[in-house]
């Protein structure tokens, strides 16, 4: 490690510790339970100070051609993708020669051939840099800035390679870490995760994955990227947004169905839309009330068909959770009532005997609107919106999809023993089908012509 002391610098203002309690809040809250578990967690920071060679005044020529290599070119739509939250060390390096930079990268604090692993520490507001010597650097204000100096080169954090640069910012929570990134390399490391095909028969699936998931991240990232920076980020790399998982799982045919769509998204009356997209839908796609509370329907997110007329069956008919079954037995049934009690706003839910479970409505596109729980104290409802969580298996994973029929109910001492639901599709079942748009793919179907049937009414064109 070779660490460049910067200027002192005053410590932390009121207005950046305010600032650092919003993003530290929200850190807490979008990491504390998706993302926590990926926090690289290190041995305790060294105690002797720096003892290797200092860099001070103004920076070599050799620096400069540095920071021209090691910055985003501006050319592209900028995302700040958050990783991890409530980090109290994290772990970084690079594949080539890299350097870090604090005062969000104006100032060059250490820098490294590639070959060493560093931590950024936190302690208060304020952070430093240690190397595995035990050198560190003096604590300084964040953000601190990681970048590659050379074009061919990755940073590193929690063992992934990531494209573009990783900023450190310190919160009340622990170290909040971002990956600024272009959204077209963004989109290198997502569709292959979302989409998880690499044949080159789902070619057309793939773009159409591309112009999908940038549509849907061009509705969150803003052009001017400064509207993004009081946060700290514009999504997090998760369920919560879309699953990210930067250079790693990249794949060529992957790379070059994203270059094809460059600057492609969906557009509606104009507008560029939100494209929500599931994994399968069983033949017939939902609309967005279906799925969630407190939203309206859209005219290009209505239900359509998708079955294929050449076989009469679901063009997702080759995903692997198309069709499935969960068994539930008493235990699980007593803890579907008390989730559904908890969901309706009882806050000390009392046992009672389940009777029978009961399709109260029916969506339009055929899914559960409302399933009653019948009991011996009364009926509970439980809304479509809710049916996913409150059935969740022993494991925690939550039901494949609210299109489902109960199969079969067997009853013991006055009550429901056990139960069957049968059901289709995996998802929540808006917008695109994914193994609908590979089983399109594969019959021949273009990218657009695919999005133009989950999003009926919409046309493909250019963001900027």
């Amino acid at each position: 490690m070779t660490p460049v002391p910067p200027p002192t610098r005053q410590p932390t203002t009121d207005t950046e510790r305010r600032s650092a309690a919003r993003i530290s809040a929200l850190a807490t809250g979008l990491f504390a339970t998706v993302v926590g578990a990926a926090a690289v967690m290190v041995a305790c920071a060294p105690k002797r100070p720096v003892t290797t060679a200092s860099v001070r005044g103004p920076a070599p020529a050799v620096v400069q051609q540095e920071e021209l290599h090691g910055r985003l070119d501006g050319k592209d739509r900028v995302a700040r993708i958050a990783l991890a939250g409530g980090v109290t060390q994290a772990a970084i390096s690079a594949t080539t020669r890299w350097r870090i930079d604090e005062q969000g990268g104006r100032q060059l604090l250490v820098r490294g051939s590639g070959r060493e692993s560093w931590r950024v520490e936190q302690r208060g507001g304020l952070l430093r840099i240690a190397g595995g010597g035990g050198d560190a650097t003096p604590w300084r204000d964040g953000p601190f800035v990681a970048r590659a100096v050379d074009r061919s080169g990755y940073v590193q954090f929690d063992n992934r390679r990531y494209r573009g640069e990783l900023w450190f910012t310190p919160t009340d929570s622990g170290i909040l870490v971002v990956n600024r990134v272009p959204v077209e390399d963004y989109l290198r490391g997502v569709v292959p995760i979302e989409l998880g095909t690499r044949q080159a028969i789902d070619r057309s699936a793939l773009e159409a994955q591309a112009i999908a998931a940038r549509s849907y991240t061009y509705m969150r990232v803003p052009q001017d990227e400064s509207q993004g920076a009081a946060r700290g980020w514009h999504m997090v790399a998760t369920v919560i947004n879309q699953v990210y998982a930067g250079v790693d799982v990249e794949h060529p045919i992957v790379n070059q169905a994203v270059d094809a769509t460059t600057g492609l998204v969906i557009r509606y009356a104009g507008l560029i839309v939100d494209a929500p997209y599931s994994s399968s839908c069983g033949g017939r796609t939902a609309g967005p009330r279906e799925a969630w509370r407190g939203v309206g329907d859209e005219p290009y997110l209505q239900p359509v068909d998708d079955v294929n007329p050449a076989t009469g069956k679901p063009y997702c008919d080759l995903s692997p959770r198309n069709h499935w079954v969960q068994e539930i037995d008493e235990a699980g049934i007593h803890e579907v009532l008390r989730r559904a009690l908890v969901a309706s706003g009882a806050s000390n839910p009392q046992p009672a005997r389940v009777q029978a479970l009961a399709v109260g409505a029916r969506t339009p596109s055929g899914r559960i609107g409302d399933l009653i729980v019948r009991t011996d104290r009364g009926d509970v409802t439980i809304r479509a919106s809710d049916l996913r969580n409150v059935f969740r298996d022993a494991r925690g994973a939550i039901l494949s999809s609210t299109y489902f029929s109960v199969e079969r109910e067997l009853r013991g001492r006055g009550q429901l023993s056990a139960v069957s639901l049968r059901g289709h599709g995996n998802g929540h079942g808006v917008g695109m089908c994914q193994w609908g748009a590979i089983g399109r793919s594969r019959a021949g179907i273009d990218a657009r012509s695919i999005l133009r049937h989950y999003y009926p009414g919409t046309v493909v064109g250019f963001a900027d």
